[in-house]
Protein backbone atom coordinates (compact mmCIF):
# COMPACT_ATOMS: atom_id res chain seq x y z
CA UNK A 1 0.00 0.00 0.00
CA UNK A 2 1.06 3.45 -1.05
CA UNK A 3 1.36 6.28 1.19
CA UNK A 4 -1.24 7.74 -0.39
CA UNK A 5 -3.62 5.30 0.10
CA UNK A 6 -2.66 4.86 3.74
CA UNK A 7 -3.35 8.50 4.86
CA UNK A 8 -6.74 8.47 2.15
CA UNK A 9 -8.03 5.09 4.69
CA UNK A 10 -6.99 6.96 7.70
CA UNK A 11 -8.50 10.29 6.76
CA UNK A 12 -11.58 8.20 5.25
CA UNK A 13 -12.82 9.17 9.31
CA UNK A 14 -13.13 12.98 8.73
CA UNK A 15 -16.44 12.03 7.71
CA UNK A 16 -18.07 15.90 7.12
CA UNK A 17 -15.17 16.28 4.51
CA UNK A 18 -15.41 12.91 2.75
CA UNK A 19 -19.43 12.93 2.88
CA UNK A 20 -18.81 16.26 0.94
CA UNK A 21 -16.29 14.57 -1.78
CA UNK A 22 -12.74 16.31 -0.53
CA UNK A 23 -10.54 13.85 -1.19
CA UNK A 24 -6.48 14.16 -0.52
CA UNK A 25 -4.77 13.81 -3.93
CA UNK A 26 -0.97 14.19 -2.82
CA UNK A 27 0.86 14.48 0.25
CA UNK A 28 4.41 15.12 1.07
CA UNK A 29 7.12 15.77 4.03
CA UNK A 30 4.37 18.67 6.38
CA UNK A 31 2.38 19.10 3.13
CA UNK A 32 -0.92 17.51 1.14
CA UNK A 33 -3.05 18.59 -1.58
CA UNK A 34 -6.64 18.16 -1.71
CA UNK A 35 -9.48 18.25 -3.99
CA UNK A 36 -13.34 19.01 -4.36
CA UNK A 37 -15.50 18.25 -7.56
CA UNK A 38 -17.81 21.15 -7.32
CA UNK A 39 -21.68 19.81 -7.26
CA UNK A 40 -25.28 21.49 -6.59
CA UNK A 41 -24.71 20.80 -3.03
CA UNK A 42 -21.62 23.08 -2.71
CA UNK A 43 -23.54 26.50 -4.09
CA UNK A 44 -24.94 28.85 -2.09
CA UNK A 45 -28.49 30.54 -3.14
CA UNK A 46 -26.40 33.08 -4.99
CA UNK A 47 -25.24 30.67 -7.10
CA UNK A 48 -21.53 31.03 -5.78
CA UNK A 49 -20.01 28.21 -4.11
CA UNK A 50 -21.00 28.38 -0.65
CA UNK A 51 -17.70 29.94 1.86
CA UNK A 52 -17.62 26.66 4.32
CA UNK A 53 -16.85 24.69 1.43
CA UNK A 54 -13.64 26.48 1.02
CA UNK A 55 -12.86 26.43 4.74
CA UNK A 56 -13.66 23.06 5.11
CA UNK A 57 -11.60 22.34 1.86
CA UNK A 58 -8.51 24.04 3.70
CA UNK A 59 -9.03 22.69 7.13
CA UNK A 60 -9.30 19.11 5.16
CA UNK A 61 -5.88 19.90 3.36
CA UNK A 62 -4.54 21.20 6.89
CA UNK A 63 -5.39 18.37 9.01
CA UNK A 64 -3.95 15.88 6.67
CA UNK A 65 -0.31 17.79 5.90
CA UNK A 66 0.22 18.64 9.92
CA UNK A 67 -1.35 14.58 10.88
CA UNK A 68 -0.75 12.58 8.25
CA UNK A 69 3.08 11.69 9.38
CA UNK A 70 2.13 11.85 13.00
CA UNK A 71 -1.62 12.36 14.60
CA UNK A 72 -0.52 14.86 17.05
CA UNK A 73 -2.25 18.56 15.74
CA UNK A 74 -5.49 19.80 16.74
CA UNK A 75 -6.48 23.09 14.77
CA UNK A 76 -5.96 26.65 17.06
CA UNK A 77 -6.90 29.39 14.81
CA UNK A 78 -7.63 29.73 10.97
CA UNK A 79 -8.35 33.07 8.93
CA UNK A 80 -9.68 32.75 5.32
CA UNK A 81 -9.69 35.30 2.98
CA UNK A 82 -12.06 34.70 -0.11
CA UNK A 83 -9.63 36.41 -2.72
CA UNK A 84 -11.98 35.86 -5.57
CA UNK A 85 -14.63 33.92 -7.52
CA UNK A 86 -14.86 30.47 -8.39
CA UNK A 87 -14.83 29.82 -11.92
CA UNK A 88 -13.84 26.01 -12.92
CA UNK A 89 -15.49 23.12 -11.12
CA UNK A 90 -13.20 21.77 -8.76
CA UNK A 91 -11.21 23.36 -5.81
CA UNK A 92 -7.72 22.48 -4.96
CA UNK A 93 -6.39 23.23 -1.54
CA UNK A 94 -2.05 23.33 -1.18
CA UNK A 95 -1.28 23.06 2.90
CA UNK A 96 2.44 24.07 3.51
CA UNK A 97 3.83 23.68 6.76
CA UNK A 98 5.49 27.51 7.31
CA UNK A 99 6.90 27.01 10.94
CA UNK A 100 6.76 23.49 13.38
CA UNK A 101 7.29 25.12 16.83
CA UNK A 102 8.01 22.74 20.68
CA UNK A 103 4.06 23.31 20.71
CA UNK A 104 2.56 24.96 18.08
CA UNK A 105 2.82 25.22 14.24
CA UNK A 106 1.98 27.21 11.00
CA UNK A 107 0.37 26.18 7.42
CA UNK A 108 -0.50 28.45 4.82
CA UNK A 109 -3.32 27.14 2.58
CA UNK A 110 -3.95 28.17 -0.73
CA UNK A 111 -7.32 27.56 -2.25
CA UNK A 112 -7.19 27.25 -6.32
CA UNK A 113 -9.82 26.52 -9.02
CA UNK A 114 -9.09 23.75 -11.96
CA UNK A 115 -8.67 27.12 -14.21
CA UNK A 116 -5.86 27.87 -11.80
CA UNK A 117 -7.55 30.94 -10.42
CA UNK A 118 -6.52 31.85 -6.51
CA UNK A 119 -10.08 31.70 -4.65
CA UNK A 120 -9.24 31.58 -1.07
CA UNK A 121 -5.83 31.96 1.11
CA UNK A 122 -6.16 30.28 4.69
CA UNK A 123 -3.64 30.53 7.99
CA UNK A 124 -3.89 28.18 10.09
CA UNK A 125 -2.31 27.75 13.49
CA UNK A 126 -2.00 23.97 15.15
CA UNK A 127 -1.35 23.10 18.36
CA UNK A 128 0.94 20.02 18.72
CA UNK A 129 0.15 17.47 21.31
CA UNK A 130 2.64 15.67 23.26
Amino acid sequence: MTDLEKVRQQFAGDRFATENGMIVEEVGDHYAKCSVELTDRHFNAMGGVMGGVHYTLADFAFAVASNWQKMRTVGLSCSISYVGPVRGKKLIAEARLIKDGRSTCSYNVQIRDDLDNIVAAVQCVGFNKA
